[in-house]
């Protein structure tokens, strides 16, 4: 299927949930927070959101300084 992530066009396989995404892409356990179709998804449900054909998903990293 594919979906975006950060606006760029990602193939994954038909059944894929929001912490495999987060494994792939080798995204740091703290810091970072994640919306599908502009709605932020809790950490506790990473693992029950399954994504679908066309999901826009943003991560947002925390960054130091200012």
């Amino acid at each position: 299927m594919k979906l975006y992530v950060n606006s760029k066009e990602t193939e994954l396989p038909d059944t894929f949930h929001l912490q495999e995404l987060t494994h792939q892409l080798q995204l740091p356990e703290k810091g970072i927070a994640v919306a599908v179709n502009n709605k932020m998804i809790p950490r506790n449900e990473w693992n029950n959101h399954t994504l679908q054909e066309g999901d826009h998903v943003i991560i947002i990293k925390a960054a130091c300084g200012g």
